[in-house]
C-alpha cells in the first residue's frame, strides 16, 4: 500500500482478514504471526499491539471466519432462510473450518481465559445470524415480534447440536433439519391467529 498508511479499524480489518486467510491455509498448528503480517502488509509489532498472542489473534480470526460463513440468506421466505442457515451449519461440522476450530480449541488448552472466550463464542450459536433472519421475517410479517429473543432465535441450532451430542453424529440427515424447522422453529416464531 505505497503512499497510504492504514490505521484503526481499516488496519485491524486487514489484519483479521489476513489472519483468517492464514488459518484457512495453514490451520491453527501452522498459524504464524510472520505469515499473517506478510499477508496483511504490516509488521508483527503492529499485530501484537492489538492482539497480545498468537492464540488471541487465532480466536479473533476464527470469529471473523464464523461471521462471514453464517450470514443468513434473504430469500423473502422465513422457512427457506431458516433451512438454508441450518443446512450450512450442519455442513460446516465436517468442513475445514470445523478442523480449524478443533485445532484452535486444542491449542488454547493452556490459556483458560481464551479457552473460555472460545467456548462462549461457540455456545453463542450464531445468535446474531438467527436474530437477523428473524428481524427480516418480523418486518415481512412472517414472524411475531416476540420471537426476537436469543433463546427463541437459536432454538433450531440448539436442537441441531442436541442431535450431534445425543446421537453421536457429525452431520444430521436433511429430513431431521426439515423437521426441526417445520415442527419446532416455525410454530414457535410465527404469528399466531
Amino acid at each position: 500500500m505505497a503512499g497510504t498508511r492504514r490505521r484503526g479499524t481499516e488496519l485491524e480489518q486487514a489484519i483479521l482478514r489476513a489472519a483468517a486467510d492464514e488459518l484457512v491455509a495453514s490451520g491453527y498448528r501452522g498459524f504464524a504471526m510472520d505469515a499473517v503480517a506478510r499477508r496483511a502488509g504490516t509488521n508483527k509489532n503492529t499485530i501484537y499491539r492489538r492482539w497480545p498472542s498468537r492464540a488471541a489473534l487465532g480466536v479473533a480470526a476464527y470469529r471473523e471466519l464464523s461471521e462471514a460463513a453464517l450470514q443468513p440468506a434473504d430469500t423473502g421466505d422465513l422457512r427457506a432462510d431458516a433451512l438454508d442457515l441450518l443446512r450450512r451449519v450442519n455442513g460446516d461440522a465436517t468442513s475445514p473450518r470445523a478442523e480449524i476450530l478443533r485445532s484452535l480449541l486444542a491449542g488454547l488448552a493452556d490459556d483458560p481465559e481464551l479457552l473460555t472466550e472460545m467456548h462462549e463464542q461457540i455456545a453463542d450459536g450464531s445468535t446474531g445470524s438467527w436474530l437477523i433472519l428473524l428481524e427480516r421475517a418480523v418486518a415481512r410479517g412472517q414472524a411475531r415480534p416476540g420471537a426476537l429473543h436469543p433463546r427463541v432465535a437459536t432454538v433450531a441450532i440448539t436442537l441441531l447440536r442436541n442431535e450431534y451430542l445425543t446421537r453421536g453424529l457429525s452431520a444430521v440427515p436433511d429430513n431431521t433439519l426439515v423437521e426441526i424447522v417445520d415442527e419446532v422453529f416455525l410454530p414457535l416464531v410465527r404469528q399466531q391467529g
